[in-house]
């Protein structure tokens, strides 16, 4: 019997401006040699922003359904630093750096303890069913800018 509110998919949290979101990595994740395949560091910070949003209150699923568009991937510079392996309990952190008319810049990294393995900043787009840039709903970009505000708080 399955209890309201219980075997939910695991959600990150915000502390302050960064949002944390947990991965394990699991064998189809690796390559041959056992470390993490490089794409699959973009799948980790993939679900850590759809996660991010989601808590932060951007209902991306019903800003599509309703004909407002989507965020497309516009930008993106990545640095792999060290390699993670089977089995390790990483941690993704996202951070919203800036926000603009049609795009927010999202910086992230992964990281293993205090080890960090990835960075990368995201610059992702809203565009409309017509695949333009399309201004994002001023509610969300109020958000995004709040967050960026709380960061520069932060040490």
């Amino acid at each position: 019997m399955t209890v309201e509110g219980q075997d939910q998919p695991a959600q990150g949290r915000f502390e302050g401006a960064a949002h944390l979101f947990a991965v394990r990595v699991y064998f189809e994740d690796t390559d041959l040699s056992g470390v993490v395949y490089h794409a699959n560091y973009l799948r980790y910070m993939e679900r850590a922003r759809s996660d991010m949003l989601r808590v932060a209150g951007i209902d991306q699923r019903a800003h599509f359904e309703g004909g407002g568009g989507a965020y497309a991937i516009a930008d993106l510079a990545i640095r792999y630093r060290a390699p993670a392996r089977l089995d390790d309990a990483l941690l993704v952190e996202s951070r919203v750096v800036a926000a603009r008319g049609a795009s927010v810049v999202i910086h992230q990294t992964v990281r293993r303890g205090a080890e960090l393995l990835t960075d990368a900043t995201v610059t992702a787009a809203l565009v409309g069913p017509d695949g333009r840039p399309r201004r994002q709903p001023a509610a969300w970009i109020d958000r995004f800018r709040s967050l960026v505000l709380q960061g520069e708080d932060t040490p």
